[in-house]
């Protein structure tokens, strides 16, 4: 928002009146409509003062009967104009709407191009999607209720005036006093209706910002920093909102100086003006025009002045905002964005993933099934390499809460130092669950998880944990350069050498070459959810934790390409643990750990089809798909 207060009502007031000027045909429309409005306000009163005065008072109920008439047939007049007063309403505030769209998306597309950097956080949405519309109806509570009041004030006065003259000694003060007061809080409240609204905006676009990167964000531990900025900007809004409250109690006070002082003031010299020949009936209609009529709409253009009125200013404002002046230096076309070829979903890389949601929260595994070779069974299954124990699972139970289903039930499990377990199940079945709890993101309900001898879990704020790295579900690529990406799991440099070694074993050279070496610069937006997740598992290659967790890490590639870097990984010094979607990735591992709701039975691709329906019925859908 550029400019002041005043600078700010007097751009709005300019655009304002180009737009009635082009619209006087609707105005004269609302205008002749309203002046039906005045006949019934004035016929209101009056009518009720010749009903005392000349009717009831004067022992002539009949003619009081029939001025009382008068003032119905009135009523069905007001709603004759209120009917015509919406037809015409509409002809206006449409208009409005429509050229504050378009001027929106206009000042959206020219400061984008002007300043690219800035676009997303330009708030040419909260101007399209909530600022255009917000001024619509504002706008129309504000033209219906000024115009009420202004032809509701012309009856009401010239009815009094026609009454008596005096009356209007005792009415008009207090009404133009109370008046006087609650216009002086309008700009007062404007500015501080537009700083709110800028920190709105501001608070929007920053979370936005940090939602777009939150996974770098909580990477780079930077979230009790973020978080200060967030804070900041919500303490501002509640001291704004605060501030708007007591400018309210102002405007309260004067309401009730403009809306309820006159009716005091003529009560109290209602014996003086009885006194000097005003009829009963003329003072009978003061407080009609008054209680009926004028205060109640003197009260709705206060509150839609106070709300409605300031709010279209500090908005249209925004509207009214000069055009950038900068021009691109190069055309309008942005980066070109190659299609992801892979219709599934992104599956990824990150040191510190989320944990697993309720989407596994189902009935379900894996209580161990006893007896036979290789079954999860009263003792831990082991691997058949002959090195030590990698990680361990020692009767571990897991549930989504106190009452919640386990997730995972009784499991037991040994994984031997260089392995290589695959693990299949139906989705949601607790194959995430279960990695998440080898890589110490989750705590055991029941019984132990150990890497390398000691307990996974180490607290409840995960941090990088040398024994072990997992790729989850969503690729962690950031913007930085092809090197960082691929050794940010490492905890030194890395030569050239081995880099490039770790490259050509995951098949990632074509796509380092493509991107313009190790030194070029990565922009995530640009790859492709298998681009991402090629580059990670290069990372996870060179990291030197000695578990290797991938969860569904390689979906988006080809079988080739899966193949490949799953044989690269396999060979890597350590022990690999693959959530599998494919069975052909199961059988190339030593062992596979199935998972089918009630047992967990582990055991080689080859004897696995005589002793789990569920791995004999997946290797039969996998076998006719091929």
């Amino acid at each position: 928002m550029s400019g002041d207060g005043a600078g700010a009502w007097r751009r709005v007031g300019g655009e304002g009146l180009r737009f009635l000027r082009g619209r006087t045909r609707t105005l004269r429309t609302l205008a002749l409509w309203s002046l039906l409005e005045s006949v019934h306000t004035f016929l209101g009163g009056y009518a009720v003062a010749r009903a005392l005065d000349d009717g009831f008072l004067a022992a002539r109920p009949a003619v009081g009967v029939a001025w009382l008439a008068v003032a119905g047939a009135g009523a069905l007049l007001g709603g004759l104009a209120l009917r015509g007063v919406f037809g015409g309403l509409a002809d206006l505030v449409e208009p409005l709407r429509d050229g504050l769209v378009r001027r929106a998306v206009r000042q959206a597309l020219e400061r984008a191009v002007a300043d690219p950097g800035r676009a997303a956080r330009d708030g040419g949405v909260s101007r399209l999607a909530q600022q255009a519309e917000m001024a619509r109806d504002s706008f129309a509570g504000l033209v219906l209720v000024a115009r009420s009041f202004v032809f509701t004030a012309a009856g009401a006065l010239a009815g009094m005036a026609a009454l008596a003259p005096v009356l209007l000694l005792f009415v008009l003060p207090p009404l133009l006093l109370g008046t006087a007061a609650f216009l002086l809080t309008l700009r007062p409240v404007a500015r501080v209706q537009r700083r709110a609204l800028d920190n709105d905006e501001a608070l929007a676009a920053r979370t936005g910002e940090l939602a777009a990167g939150l996974r770098d964000v909580v990477a780079c531990g930077g979230g009790e920093r973020a978080g200060a900025g967030l804070r900041l900007l919500v303490t501002e809004q509640e001291r704004l909102t605060r501030l708007l409250a007591r400018w309210a109690a102002l405007r309260t006070l004067a309401l009730g100086v403009a809306g309820r002082l006159p009716v005091a003031v003529l009560l109290l010299g209602a014996p003086w003006l009885l006194g000097r020949g005003v009829s009963a009936g003329a003072l009978a209609a003061a407080l009609t025009y008054l209680v009926q009529s004028l205060l109640p709409a003197l009260d709705s253009l206060m509150g839609a002045l106070g709300s409605a009125g300031t709010r279209l200013v500090v908005v249209l404002d925004r509207f009214c905002a000069p055009r950038p002046d900068r021009r691109p230096a190069s055309g309008p076309e942005g980066p070109v964005h190659r299609p992801d070829p892979d219709p599934a979903p992104a599956v990824g890389t990150a040191a510190a993933p989320a944990c697993p949601g309720p989407a596994f929260r189902r009935s379900g595994v894996a209580r161990a099934a006893r007896g036979g070779p290789g079954a999860a069974g009263p003792g831990p299954v082991s691997g058949s390499g002959q090195g030590g124990v990698a990680a361990e699972l020692r009767g571990v139970r897991f549930a989504y809460g106190a009452r919640a289903e386990p997730v995972i039930d009784g499991l037991d499990l040994v994984l031997r130092e260089g392995e290589h377990l695959a693990v299949v199940g139906p989705s949601g079945i607790g194959k995430s669950t279960l990695t998440a709890l080898l890589a110490g993101l989750l705590p055991p309900g029941r019984g132990t998880v150990l890497l390398a001898g000691a307990p996974a879990w180490t607290g409840p704020v995960p941090s990088p944990d040398p024994r072990r790295t997992l790729l989850p579900q969503h690729a962690y690529v950031f913007t930085g350069s092809v090197r960082e990406n691929l050794t940010h799991l490492c905890p030194g440099p890395v030569p050239r050498a081995r880099l490039e070694r770790a490259v050509a074993a995951l098949g990632a050279d074509a796509l380092v070459g493509r991107l313009g070496g190790p030194d070029a610069p990565v922009d995530p937006a640009t790859l492709s959810q298998g681009e991402r997740q090629l580059l990670a598992l290069v990372a996870a290659y060179l990291s030197p934790a000695p578990l290797l967790l991938l969860d569904e890490a390689t979906c988006h590639l080809d079988p080739a390409a899966e193949e490949r870097a799953e044989r690269a990984l396999a060979a890597r010094p350590g022990t690999l643990v693959v959530v599998a979607h494919r069975i052909s990735s199961a059988a190339r591992a030593d062992r596979i750990l199935v998972l089918d709701g009630n047992r967990a039975v582990c055991g080689t691709h080859e004897d696995l089809p005589a002793r789990s329906a569920l791995y004999r019925e997946l290797v039969g859908v996998w076998n006719a798909q091929v």
